[in-house]
């Protein structure tokens, strides 16, 4: 099956709109527990990370900027769910850690979550599901792989300006010999 470029659009769209639609159930259900989805998602995220991470790296991975995760973390540190602590490896930097405090928490997210999902994917086939999301992990390895080949192919800022000086020099000297 061939899909036009309308076709994609849709696929994009309704990829995205069942991402915020599963996020906001979610984010509905945790609010009993005190959490926003920004919260949540970074106690999922810092979850992941045995020896934590830094800002940097959670904010990539929040998909959000580092100011706005300082003044998030400011929050969570307050609470108690999250601490800060000097890294080991950069003076300049600070690493993210759960505190001992959000593994309860955790297991109540992934509880909730799970029954969310029960719900959610309840009379879909295995089989449906496994290729479903065979397609997704496929779309999401090209889209990395753009971004590598996109760096790859086009020309750096340096080269930009340095083309733009040329063809303003190029340009003058047309002037001039008119």
């Amino acid at each position: 099956m061939v899909l036009n470029r309308a076709d994609g659009a849709g696929f994009c769209t309704l990829l995205g709109e069942t991402g915020r639609s599963w996020r906001y159930r979610l984010d509905q259900r945790l609010k009993p527990l005190g959490l926003s989805q920004a919260k949540w998602i970074t106690l999922l995220k810092l979850a992941g990370a045995e020896d934590g991470m830094t800002q940097k790296e959670l904010a990539e991975r929040l998909g959000i900027e580092s100011p706005t995760l300082a003044r998030l973390l400011d929050r969570m540190a307050a609470d108690g769910w999250i601490e800060r602590r000097g890294s080991h490896t950069d003076r300049r930097s600070k690493t993210v850690h759960l505190r001992r405090k959000s593994c309860a928490l955790l297991q109540q997210i992934n509880a909730v979550a799970a029954r969310l999902s029960g719900e959610l994917l309840e009379g879909i086939p295995d089989a449906e599901l496994r290729a479903c999301m065979d397609v997704l992990r496929r779309i999401k390895a090209r889209a990395i792989g753009l971004d590598t080949l996109t760096e790859l192919t086009q020309p750096s800022a340096r080269d930009r300006t340095a083309g733009r000086a040329q063809r303003e020099t190029d340009k003058r000297g047309r002037k001039r010999d008119k």
